[in-house]
């Protein structure tokens, strides 16, 4: 089998193959060209240049008329010409006929048949016949032999065999045997695909060139049957005869049409068929089109292969690598050894041999003095060389291929030699380093090992001159320093993770393997104290951002950060990190948000419970301050453009994180006994916080997870600066209409100073439109720009309270309150409420701050009267109450935690066994309570507010002005009298100061419902009630524990419950509301038999009418109820024995009434019983009840006969 092999890889050699010219010049018809091949090229060419010459061609043209006359005379004068002439004149359809009779005979007898309708019968061999026959018998014999050939591979499923026929293995009559193929093919096509007819000349002997021949005889075929051979290929072509006769032949087509030789290695790709033929036309191309300096096509194709995204490929390339390795075989004739072979060679071509004194003296002292090294890596080589790498690392690492010593020795050479100081001498180091540690067994003697320490060493010396030198950022210093660390915390699936990423190929190396490197590196370069007092020395990375790939010098202090080297060292970081978020800039590096709270962590958490005081310093607050200079006055804004927006964010997470960090971790540091110093409230009120919120959302994209982060530390340390209003009334200030008011914005508007805007004010009891022009020019100014202006207007709003100043002088101030609250509310609201306090003569008002507003966030009400009466400063003042509110929360919850490390101290002085808990459970129990009084309290002055004060009841303002009014203008008889009437009574400040604090109390119950329980279970004036009920929406919620309070022991709890749960079921006629209404009914008549005389007429008087709108809302109820007014009428005649005579009457009415109520139905319009004039001079409680109950039950009949 061997020797048959070895005569098959050189039966083609002393062929005539058609020449890549001559078979151009047949691709383009191109006569000139074919005139001038010589007789042994032309010869080939016969059989299509004779058909082309006999056959009536389809172009008609005259140039083409003279081609063809060249073509006759340059066939004139070959004598073989005849021979294809006669071939040209069998009768091809009687042929074709018997071949499909030979078929049908063949299958039906067997493919191994001897019968055959083409050759009837053979006196001697194949060749013989051919030599002795004419020309249709010499098709028939050719026809005949190849139809018995494509038989025999359609039957053989793929396996390869090897058939001899003397008819393709004489070397006299190979010319004319391919003259019958290439005729049989071209006129019998549907017989003979070419396709299949260039499978079956892959079985016989000479077979590459009988397929060169018919594809130049049908060059538009070649890119058909290239196609098709790779389709039925073998996946891998080495392993098999096959798949070798294949590669070849294929080799042969592409040599004579080198033109398509990247195009058929393109479907060797695709169909994953062939790789050794992929490899030999690239290594066919790079020998054709050498260069140099370039990356050649062999280290492109093989990388791709190799690197690429499509996970098929990689596997089946990886294959070929391992399979031939695995093969005995003649290592010069297989493709996978001329690779390594060539790549060999390129990579031995850019290493100059240079003797390196340098390096010898560097070195150790006991190093042979002949060494010579690999050094000076040349520029232009920079590049092929990083290439070179890259593929080996690929090869070993993916395709599992196993260097040679040569190879190795070769690699380690390049890997140590010292390119020039560019980015790409930068790339080449740090991937010469990782292949360092990812394939350690290329340094395996003494020598080697020697040679790559004085490297590792010159790498370090180097390092800072080559980013000085080739302006590259990330250079490989860190990543050595980064590797250092990893090695010294034993982090070797970090190492490996590292190496893979800068390599850019996921690779298996086993942690083991890493054992020597380790030892080098942390005993004989980078010892633990080495790399912390290196990495503080490190200059910051200029300007960081996200666009700066590759391992900067933060990668390195994130991970000593990690494993506390520089506390444990006690070198200190503090200076480097403030450096290094003074010097960033968008889009955020990656880095920065895990390396602050790592630094975080390192300031409050101690290395070792051994040392509590190995901590890092945090930043101080005056660099703090510096990073916001040029912000005056708190949220003044006026921002420096020394650091940018970058900076200040990172700086504001930095301080809100390690407030909340600390705040965690109280517990665990009392029990260190460490109190780590808190950043000052004075600080924090100096930080523009609101301004930097909304410059990050509109740096979203750029900024990563920070403004998400900083949303989340507001919404838990800030609550009141995440009010949902104000985000709402930012997204109007930001939008449309604020792009349309700035096209408006004119130069007067930019004109007015604050100075000017005081003077205006000054003159406000005499002149209004001077300030009137001013601010609304001022309204077309954005937030920032209004800055300058907000302590005027704020200092000047008690002005506004006075008499006389227009309506819409007070929305605009409001308006422009509103757009400053988006940048500056802390600030802001410090001012409006030391603006607003009530003057009072001979008294000097008390200047209010941030701290004493959110420990008593009640002082906001305690602002002038007048501006309770003043809807857009009740609206401002309600504002700045929700805010203190929340802020009171935020306030109390972080006090609490603050000062939990004394609770240690509380309990050993209480001496409590096992009950440590309790004093916890008590503090956070009395905060609640406070929290809770704090919000009913303002709850109950804000109902207060909206009563009536006693000038507005004497101008005849109701104080349930809210429902009853508009009832009024409903139900009226004179529509026009009473519509009047009804819009002066709503459209008045009591009405929209109500409105507005209902919308407030609503936003309260609803984001804490026990603040509703708690303020009804206090109680307020009953003539709230329709207000209430009416004006927030939120009221519902009270049917959930309105059983509840009338369960209470207290008289005046129940009366206000019952009361309030008739406005109720008016207002949401549910039926949740029936069945509380039905159980008030039932406790009313439980009470009848237990009240005493007196406590029966206080309960009963200001009750009785809730049953009219029990009734109303359900009418089910009427006889429950009707029952309930006749027995409480017959409790009370029942104590007045002397009364008997005025009392039974009315009793004997009710029950009439209550049997017939469509009867007295004319007696229940007069105007007596209406009114309940009737008995009233009687001052005794039970008559006095009676006669209520019996304007009660005329009510009901009045409300059931109306609605009949």
């Amino acid at each position: 089998m061997k020797d048959q092999q070895t005569v098959i890889m050189t039966e083609c050699t002393s062929l005539q193959f058609v020449s890549p010219f001559a078979f151009e010049a047949m691709q383009k018809v191109d006569v000139v060209r074919l005139a001038s091949l010589s007789d042994p090229e032309l010869r080939l060419l016969l059989p299509c240049l004779v058909r082309m010459a006999l056959c009536a061609p389809a172009d008609q043209s005259q140039s083409w008329a003279q081609d063809k006359k060249l073509i006759l005379r340059l066939l004139s004068g070959v004598e073989a010409v005849n021979s294809i002439v006669a071939l040209l004149s069998v009768d091809f359809h009687a042929l074709e006929q018997d071949a499909s009779k030979e078929q049908q005979l063949r299958h039906k007898l067997g493919g191994g048949s001897g019968e055959s309708i083409l050759v009837s019968q053979l006196q001697h061999g194949l060749t013989l016949e051919f030599e002795h026959s004419d020309s249709p018998r010499r098709l028939r014999l050719v026809l005949s032999e190849l139809l018995a050939i494509m038989n025999k591979v359609s039957e053989s499923n793929g396996e390869f065999f090897f058939k001899s026929s003397e008819l393709f293995e004489s070397p006299v009559y190979l010319e004319e045997a391919a003259d019958v193929l290439c005729i049989l093919q071209a006129e019998l096509p549907s017989l003979l695909p070419i396709v299949d007819v260039a499978e079956a000349l892959l079985h016989v002997r000479n077979g590459a060139w009988f397929l060169c021949l018919l594809v130049a005889n049908v060059p538009d075929s070649f890119n058909e049957v290239c196609r098709g051979l790779i389709k039925n290929g073998e996946r891998q072509d080495e392993e098999s005869l096959g798949g070798r006769r294949r590669t070849d032949a294929l080799r042969f087509l592409c040599k004579m049409n080198p033109s398509q030789a990247l195009k058929v290695r393109g479907m060797v790709v695709e169909e994953c068929h062939l790789p050794g033929l992929g490899v030999a036309l690239t290594l066919d191309h790079t020998k054709n089109e050498a260069c140099e300096d370039g990356v050649s096509d062999l280290v492109c194709f093989v990388s791709g292969l190799l690197l690429g995204t499509n996970a098929k490929v990689r596997t089946w390339f990886g294959t070929f690598i391992r399979n031939g390795q695995q093969r005995k075989r003649e290592t010069s004739s297989s493709v996978l050894w001329q690779m390594r072979r060539q790549l060999l060679l390129e990579l031995m071509g850019i290493l100059p041999t240079v003797r390196s004194t340098r390096i010898v003296e560097e070195a150790d002292v006991d190093m042979e003095p002949n060494v010579s090294v690999y050094s000076g890596l040349k520029e232009e080589h920079v590049v092929k060389a990083s290439a070179l790498l890259r593929l080996y690392c690929a090869l070993m690492g993916i395709a599992g291929l196993k260097p040679t010593e040569e190879e190795a020795e070769q690699l380690l050479q390049l890997m140590t030699s010292r390119p020039p100081a560019t980015p790409a001498g930068v790339r080449f180091v740090s991937l010469s380093f990782c292949m360092l540690l990812a394939f350690s067994t290329l340094v395996s003697t003494p020598e080697q090992e020697q040679l790559m320490v004085v490297w590792l060493s010159w790498m370090i010396k180097e390092e800072a001159y080559f980013e000085s030198t080739s302006g590259v950022s990330a250079s490989f210093g860190e990543m050595l320093l980064l590797v250092a660390m990893y090695f010294h915390s034993n982090q070797l699936s970090a190492i490996i993770d590292l190496v893979c990423s800068t390599l850019g190929m996921k690779i298996v190396i086993k942690p083991s393997s890493l054992s020597r490197m380790k030892t080098i590196f942390t005993q004989e370069i980078f010892t633990e104290q080495v790399v912390t007092a290196h990495a503080v020395r490190v200059p910051v990375t200029s300007n960081l951002s996200a666009n700066i790939t590759g391992f900067l010098p933060i990668h390195c202090i994130y991970q000593l950060l990690r494993s506390r080297s520089f506390t444990k060292h006690k070198v200190s970081i503090k200076d480097w990190i403030y450096r290094q978020l003074c010097e960033t800039s968008t889009p955020l590096h990656p880095q920065l948000l895990p390396l602050i709270d790592v630094y975080i962590n390192s300031i409050l958490t101690p290395a070792s419970k051994s040392n509590p005081e190995a901590t890092n310093q945090p930043v101080t607050e005056q660099e703090i301050l510096n990073i916001f200079q040029g912000v005056t006055g708190g949220d003044n804004i006026r921002l420096n453009q020394r650091f940018s927006i970058t900076a200040q964010l990172l700086v504001l997470y930095y301080i809100l994180s390690y407030e909340e960090a600390l705040l965690a971790n109280t517990k665990t540091l009392a029990a260190m006994q460490r109190k780590p110093k808190s950043y000052s409230s004075s600080l924090m009120d100096q930080i523009p916080i609101k301004f930097l919120i909304r410059q990050a959302q509109g740096l979203q994209q750029e900024l990563g997870g920070l403004h998400s982060a900083l949303l989340r530390l507001l919404a838990t340390n800030y609550p009141h600066l995440c009010i949902v209003d104000d985000w709402i009334c930012e997204e109007e200030i930001t939008g449309t209409d604020a792009l349309l008011r700035r096209m408006l914005l004119t130069n007067n508007a930019k004109n007015h100073s604050p100075k000017q805007l005081q003077e205006a004010f000054s003159a406000v009891p005499v002149n209004h439109t001077q300030v009137m022009q001013i601010i609304e020019h001022l309204t077309l100014l954005s937030a920032s720009e209004l800055i300058p202006y907000a302590e005027v207007l704020t200092s000047n709003m008690s002005q506004l309270l006075n008499s006389g100043v227009p309506r819409r002088i007070l929305q605009t101030v409001n308006k422009l309150w509103m757009v400053l609250n988006t940048v500056m509310p802390r600030r802001l609201w410090v001012m409006t409420v030391n603006a607003l306090q009530p003057s009072i003569k001979f008294v000097r008002q008390q200047k209010y701050t941030q701290n004493d507003l959110m420990i008593d966030p009640l002082i906001v009400l305690r602002c002038d009267q007048r501006v309770h009466r003043c809807p857009p400063l009740m609206d401002i003042t309600l504002h700045m109450l929700n805010g203190y509110l929340l802020a009171s929360k935020a306030y109390l919850s972080a006090h609490l935690k603050e000062t939990e490390q004394d609770r240690p101290s509380q309990n050993n002085t209480i001496g409590l066994v096992g009950q440590t808990d309790a004093p916890e459970v008590t503090r956070e129990e009395l905060k609640n309570a406070l929290l809770a009084a704090q919000d009913s309290a303002a709850v109950q002055i804000l109902l207060e507010i909206c009563l009536p004060t006693e000038e507005e009841k004497a101008n005849g303002v109701n104080p349930d002005s809210l429902l009853r009014n508009v009832q009024s203008v409903i139900t009226t008889n004179t529509p026009n009298k009473g519509m009047e009437e009804g819009e002066d009574n709503l459209l008045c400040n009591l009405r929209e100061v109500q409105c507005l604090i209902c919308c407030l109390l609503h936003q309260m119950y609803i984001a804490d419902p026990n603040i509703a329980k708690l303020v009804h279970f206090q109680g307020y004036p009953c003539e709230l009630l329709p207000l209430t009920v009416a004006g927030i929406p939120s009221m519902h919620i009270c049917l959930d524990f309105i059983p509840e309070l009338i369960a209470q022991p207290e008289l005046e709890k129940q009366i206000f419950a019952i009361q309030l749960l008739s406005h109720l079921c008016i207002q949401y006629a549910l039926p949740k509301s029936l069945s509380v209404a039905r159980l008030a009914v039932n406790v009313m008549g439980t009470l009848l038999t237990v009240l005493t005389q007196a406590k029966r007429y206080a309960f009963f008087m200001p009750t009785l009418p809730s049953l009219v709108s029990f009734c109303r809302a359900f009418p089910p109820l009427y006889e429950d109820i009707m029952s309930l007014l006749i027995q409480i009428g017959q409790v009370c005649a029942s104590d007045v024995a002397t009364q008997t005579r005025d009392i039974d009457p009315i009793i004997t009415r009710l029950q009439q009434i209550k049997e017939k109520p469509s009867g007295w139905s004319q007696l229940c319009k007069d105007s007596s019983y209406k009114n309940g004039s009737r008995d009233t001079g009687s001052m005794d409680p039970d008559v006095q009840l009676c006669h209520c109950i019996e304007r009660t039950v005329i009510e009901i009949i009045n409300m059931s006969v109306s609605g009949i």
